[in-house]
């Protein structure tokens, strides 16, 4: 009975350890990924959720070892940022005004886009 709990306990120990180590650490340098891109030329507002595999990075100098795997953000026109990764999809959902809503990314020379006027209908793109 106790060398199964022994085991046990080594057996989530490793997996702790793998998950753990799966994380891509990225310090302060959170937009050193895959460019993204809204367009909404017309002025229409939306919002933005971009999923991504797990990165730990420095929130602060108090907390060194924050994690994360999306990113959310509104606005309002066009506007563009990176992802902390290589890797990624993102949607945008129009939230109101006139006109689309496009959203584009660039991963080794391929590009994705989509768009959207409709706001039932989100556009998504993303590389993994």
């Amino acid at each position: 009975m106790r060398s199964g709990r022994i085991g046990a306990m080594v057996m989530l120990a490793a997996l702790a350890a793998t998950a753990a180590d799966a994380q891509t650490n990225v310090g302060a340098n959170l937009e050193s990924g895959l460019p993204w891109h809204v367009a909404a030329p017309q002025g229409a507002s939306w919002s933005l959720v971009c999923r991504f595999r797990p990165v730990v990075y420095e929130a602060s100098a108090y907390n060194r070892e924050a994690w994360a795997n999306r990113i959310a953000q509104t606005g309002r026109g066009s506007e563009g940022g990176r992802l902390p990764s290589d890797n990624g999809s993102c949607t945008v959902t129009k939230t109101g005004g006139r006109g689309a809503v496009a959203i584009a990314m660039i991963k080794n020379g391929q590009s994705q886009v989509a768009v959207t006027s409709d706001p039932a209908r989100p556009a998504a793109v993303g590389f993994f």
